[in-house]
């Protein structure tokens, strides 16, 4: 648990949002990058920034009632675009038709829901003029490159970057959760990643203890080059608990609805509201959170498709919220296609696959005092058979020593993820 802000482990499941000049064209949030575009020419997007829809209190809204605890916005990518009216550079959303702080309402709204405030900024910056040319940066590939960089200062670039930092941790009062984006020094990947940058090139321990200075309950990702409060597995979900040097420690799966962080108007690999809450449930099983990502469009709502997401998984935790928030990992070893989190006396069994009348559970036969269907508090029906049982035309055989059978009805739960809650004998929790 991160001592200084135990809510976070509590919370389990956060949204991402990634927004900026990036909606506009609608391809993906490293368009700049991925097409090799000059600041010249993506200025044509800060010129039509214009999101008349943008309502922070629907987004907050919505992540409220997806069973969302936190948000974490993009205050700036590696575009290097300010949501916010930063008075180091004239690159930022005042400036643009939008004409007005777009971070101050946010932050507002998130706190009438009662949620959690989170910034993600970018350590990188593709518009900064002494931000210098590498392998990730869009004119990596230009003939000049060398002479693109004659004159560029990270020590000044470092400067501005300490400078943003400060004022978005200053301003806004409390914030309860910061996200830095990315290092890229040492990754293994010199051919694609030349000239990548580390904790040298942010002066990351400076960094972070301006931060804990501003904001000392706040917590901090791992992406400075140096440690955080949790890691960050991005596009996957771990095999089992994180671990460094044998030890665990706290971790949040970054996750995508469809593949891209930004809006991504033609990508329609959305994944399915059951898949989403499989690998939520996956997560909390395994000891982690979940930020899950949404991209606004360029007028500044959220996409009806994201939204189908979000209502789809809302659903399901109005019913099954208490076996995520504040559960984790068990010591107990689940079935096949199931996922067992725990919560202080009460286990729960996610059942990935339904299976045909029973359930059977090792290793604990006789450490469960009664158990239901969470869904809608109705009882199911323990068994211990025999392991001696021998399995004949109507009788199925016995199972392994200590395995407990849960009896289940023939239809399934009409919930994307079925879950049984399991109540444990007072001397099994005390052991």
């Amino acid at each position: 648990m991160i001592q200084h802000a135990p809510w976070f482990e509590e919370a389990r499941f956060g949204m991402f949002v990634h927004w900026g000049l990036y909606a506009l064209p609608a391809r993906h949030e490293w368009v700049m990058n991925r097409e090799e575009t000059t600041v010249e020419e993506y200025s044509q997007y800060f010129r039509r920034f214009d999101p008349d829809l943008y309502d922070p209190r629907e987004w907050a809204r919505a992540a409220r009632q997806a069973g969302m605890k936190y948000v974490v916005l993009t205050t700036k990518h590696h575009d290097g675009f300010c949501l916010w009216d930063s008075a180091l550079t004239d690159y930022k959303a005042t400036n643009t038709p939008a004409g007005r702080d777009l971070i101050a309402p946010y932050v507002e709204a998130l706190r009438a829901e009662g949620l959690k405030v989170g910034f993600y900024h970018s350590l990188i910056d593709w518009h900064h003029p002494d931000f210098t040319i590498d392998g990730v940066h869009p004119q990596r590939n230009a003939a000049d490159v060398e002479s693109l960089n004659s004159g560029r200062d990270m020590a000044r670039y470092r400067d501005y970057l300490h400078g943003q930092v400060r004022e978005l941790l200053s301003n806004y009062g409390t914030i309860d959760y910061l996200f830095f984006d990315f290092s890229y020094a040492g990754l293994g990947h010199e051919e694609e990643f030349w000239g990548g940058k580390g904790r040298k090139d942010w002066a990351s321990e400076a960094l972070l203890a301006m931060v804990r200075e501003l904001q000392p309950g706040i917590v901090v990702n791992d992406r400075l080059d140096i440690p955080g409060d949790f890691v960050t597995p991005e596009q996957y979900q771990p095999a089992g608990p994180m671990m460094l040097d044998g030890v665990p420690v706290t971790w949040e799966a970054c996750q995508t609805l469809n593949g891209s962080w930004g809006y991504d108007r033609d990508n329609l690999n959305y994944k399915s509201v059951d898949l989403l809450l499989r690998m939520l449930v996956d997560g909390v099983s395994k000891g982690g959170n979940l930020l899950l990502n949404v991209g606004p469009t360029g007028r500044g709502s959220i996409d009806p498709r994201a939204l189908h997401s979000l209502e789809g998984i809302g659903e399901w935790m109005k019913l099954h919220s208490r076996a995520i928030y504040g559960a984790g990992a068990s010591a107990f070893t689940a079935p096949a296609d199931a996922r067992y989190t725990q919560r202080g006396d009460r286990l729960y069994v996610h059942l990935f696959a339904w299976p045909f009348e029973y359930v059977h559970l090792p290793e604990l036969a006789g450490k469960v005092e009664y158990a239901q269907l969470l869904n809608d508090a109705s009882e199911v029906f323990l068994k211990e058979v025999d392991p001696a049982q021998q399995a004949m035309n109507m009788t199925p055989g016995g199972q392994p020593p200590g395995t407990l059978t849960i009896k289940l009805p023939v239809q399934r739960p009409d919930v994307a993820v079925p879950v049984l809650e399991l109540f444990l004998k007072p001397e099994v929790t005390d052991d």
